[in-house]
């Protein structure tokens, strides 16, 4: 996926609420839905509230997405 799929699709899904599955690019998955996503060259991240966790969030480099879908 391009990088612009990737961010636009993130800010969707956190904007609704809707839980993602994030494919890094060494095979990696995560499943849940995002709860901050921040561009800036300094943070460069997404952060994911993981479906059925204890409320803890997981961090990404958006440079390790490969790719990105609704769950």
């Amino acid at each position: 996926m391009r990088y612009e799929q990737v961010v636009e699709l993130l800010a969707w899904a956190g904007d609704h609420e809707r839980p993602v599955r994030v494919v890094a690019d060494d095979g990696s998955e995560v499943t849940g839905v995002p709860t901050s996503l921040d561009t800036h060259v300094t943070a460069h991240e997404v952060y994911l509230r993981p479906a059925g966790g204890d409320g803890a969030e997981v961090a990404l480099s958006l440079a390790r997405i490969a790719r990105v879908e609704l769950a």
